[in-house]
């Protein structure tokens, strides 16, 4: 890993033991309980949140790493919640009886907007002009599904919905469209409703990095009998008016580089890329590559992980014109791990593209 990886994993582990040590305080403070009791509590607090976040990546059981990314993301919301209402303690005087009450009220208030924010999406409009004829193309783009227990048949009718209110033209996924495998979006019948995604010109998608964790030619075969072409290292050209290119997430080691797939490309065309990572922008900005469409950082999907993706991306969310190019990172219109977001929301992104 690079230096900036291990100093990010360092500063983790250490905001870990601050929030353990502010998560005690804050249930002794709470309960009024004794010092020889606050002591146990932190030693409890202390080797059993440690000893889960170490032993998470051995997978000791099937639903490890949600649990522990539950249980961190509740202690992060208690955190910030000890921190309001601490301030509060210091700025109210008067009232610092009657202010333990606002622990709790801060506290879900936290959980309810982060689930808010992890299931009401918001869609978000964009209008790029290329220097190249064309006929207006309007995309919806949404990435990051994660199909699976906890978001499914709901969230795809409304991602229909949306995308048929907009009136698109197109439909692109780029990239984490199951999570992790396709065994609840079969248990669950997802299939019609992943299927009611329509576009005149098509639906398509890339495979990210959760497509590729094994059971990636079961997730494939379910994208094509739902009516979703998988654009799999290869470039496809549209209605003879512009060039779709998808590349695989790359864990696929040996994955072709974009320039070697625009070899054979007419570039007189649109060339509209899905990439999962953003991981490539600025080589890609010196290629003739009109559109990139990426996902994968959830704009960090809790903050303050936002700024943790900010260092490790040139573009992490949002838009950026590099040179001729034009570059979107969504959000993503699901979630990972746990339904929550704080500081991102779940979103799709609408795209008009206009010639000269």
């Amino acid at each position: 890993m690079e230096t900036r990886h291990y100093i990010t994993m360092a500063v983790a582990v250490l905001a870990l033991q601050f929030m353990l040590f502010g998560f005690s305080r804050t249930l002794g403070w709470l309960f009024n309980l004794n010092q020889k009791t606050r002591t146990k509590l932190s030693i409890i607090l202390f080797l059993f949140f440690n000893i889960l976040v170490s032993t998470a990546p051995l997978r000791l059981y099937a639903e490890s790493f949600r649990v522990s990314a539950l249980l961190l993301t509740l202690l992060l919301f208690s955190t910030f919640s000890s921190l309001i209402v601490a301030f509060l303690y210091l700025l109210l005087k008067q009232w610092r009886n009657q202010i333990k009450w606002l622990y709790p009220v801060i506290f879900l208030s936290f959980i309810a907007t982060a689930c808010y924010n992890a299931y009401v999406p918001t869609i978000r409009h964009f209008q790029v002009k290329l220097d190249k004829p064309m006929q207006p193309l309007r995309i919806g783009m949404a990435s990051d599904l994660h199909l699976g227990r906890l978001f499914g048949s709901t969230q795809l009718d409304t991602l229909a919905d949306i995308m048929r209110q907009e009136k698109v033209d197109i439909i692109l996924l780029p990239g984490d469209i199951m999570d992790d495998n396709v065994n609840a979006y079969l248990a669950e019948k997802m299939q019609p409703h992943f299927a009611n995604l329509q576009a005149p010109l098509g639906v398509y998608a890339t495979l990210g990095n959760h497509d590729f964790f094994g059971d990636q030619q079961r997730i494939e075969a379910e994208m094509r009998k739902a009516g979703i072409i998988p654009v799999m290292d290869e470039s496809i050209v549209i209605d003879g008016r512009f060039t779709l290119i998808g590349r695989n997430d790359d864990l696929v080691k040996n994955r072709p580089t974009a320039a070697q797939l625009l070899k054979g490309v007419n570039t007189a065309l649109p060339v509209i890329l899905m990439d999962h990572r953003p991981t490539e922008i600025e080589q890609h900005a010196n290629l003739p590559i009109d559109i990139q469409l990426s996902g994968h950082a959830h704009n960090g999907q809790i903050f303050p992980a936002n700024f943790v993706v900010k260092l490790i991306y040139r573009l992490s969310y949002g838009y950026e014109k590099i040179n001729q190019g034009h570059f979107f990172v969504t959000s993503g219109y699901g979630f990972w791990g746990v339904p929550m977001r704080l500081g991102s929301q779940s979103e799709v992104i609408i795209i008009d593209l206009v010639g000269h």
